[in-house]
């Protein structure tokens, strides 16, 4: 069974933690929602990318400063992955209940952080 077919004529779908509460909103507040996850996708593949390309490139860099910066980014990679889907569920789930919607959990993080690694980086050119 897929997850639009219907067992006893309720919806199945993935994951049932956020769609099996409260009311279906506007669809556009959905796919706005959708759209959200997926800049958060776009971001952590973007850090990965940055993070294997600090590492993979033959940068004038100490190695030390180039090696903790690639890590931070592919760190900071991950929790952009995370925001996404955790963000995603949170929102969806408020929308849904008719409830505030929350903030983003891990912005500040991922956010201070590419600042930490471009801080990194630039230290690093300057030595």
């Amino acid at each position: 069974m897929s997850g639009d077919e219907t067992r006893g004529g309720t919806p199945r779908r993935f994951p049932r933690r956020v769609y099996g509460t409260g009311d279906e909103p506007d669809p556009r507040f959905s796919l706005a929602n959708e759209r959200t996850f997926l800049a958060w996708v776009r971001t952590a593949l973007a850090l990965l990318a940055a993070g294997v390309a600090v590492e993979a490139l033959a940068l004038p860099l100490q190695e030390v400063l180039r090696q903790a910066a690639a890590l931070l980014f592919v760190v900071l990679g991950l929790l952009a992955a995370a925001q996404a889907w955790l963000g995603w569920a949170r929102v969806e789930r408020a929308m849904r209940r008719g409830r505030p919607l929350p903030a983003p959990s891990l912005s500040a993080l991922v956010a201070g952080g590419v600042v930490v690694a471009g801080v990194l980086l630039v230290v690093g050119l300057l030595l």
